[in-house]
């Protein structure tokens, strides 16, 4: 036996239902934990680490070079030299003026930092007083940055099981932390609530 067709529920009837039982209040802390793996599942433990450090890469550098991108001689103001952008290179590090490509496995059994170059394009003038030029150079390192396991300018991005093992590393291991002299470091991620702050939105009206 089953249901007649006209006591089945029609689909704007199934919807309603559906956005009923989703936007019910959880009643327990108990029904609170059953959701923990389907929210791990979609986000993970450390995408918002991840997340944090690919912006800051990709975004957050570049803005911070663009609002002092130049430098001005105070004895000849037109003596400048000015960052045109600036970037992550390869995790490496150099010996004996050479520089080598590094893994986050071979820098924890060595004591090293996981760590890549800051490479910048400035844009430079040189010569005396009557012949000055204007000349540019790319990859000029300025410094360099510990680099976040599985980020986008980590070389464990985007590679599968098998090269993973290769690498050395866990394919379980979401990543999201550091080598820094060969042990692991991971950064607390704090979330501030606004305190006393008075918040105004402009609509058309006021």
């Amino acid at each position: 036996m089953g249901l007649e067709r006209d006591h089945l529920p029609t689909a704007d009837q199934t919807h309603e239902l559906n956005k009923q039982f989703l936007s019910a209040p959880i009643k327990s802390a108990v029904d609170k934990f059953k959701l923990i793996p389907e929210f791990l599942k979609v986000r993970g433990l450390v995408k918002e680490h991840l997340d944090s450090y690919n912006y800051f890469v990709n975004v957050g550098m570049k803005k911070i070079v663009r609002v002092n991108s130049e430098i001005r001689s105070l004895i000849e103001p037109e003596v400048y030299l000015r960052f045109k952008d600036v970037k992550i290179g390869e995790p490496s590090i150099v010996l004996d003026g050479v520089a080598e490509k590094i893994t986050p496995h071979s820098c924890r059994l060595s004591d090293m930092t996981y760590a890549a170059p800051i490479e910048a394009h400035i844009e430079y003038i040189t010569g005396s007083r009557g012949e000055k030029e204007i000349r540019e150079k790319k990859d000029v390192i300025i410094g360099r940055m510990p680099v976040m396991l599985r980020s986008r300018c980590c070389v464990l991005s985007g590679k599968d099981e098998t090269e993973l093992a290769k690498l050395g590393e866990c394919p379980l291991d979401p990543g999201g932390y550091f080598v820094v002299k060969g042990t692991e470091k991971v950064s607390m991620l704090f979330f501030y609530l606004v305190v006393l702050r008075l918040l105004c939105e402009m609509t058309p009206t006021f």
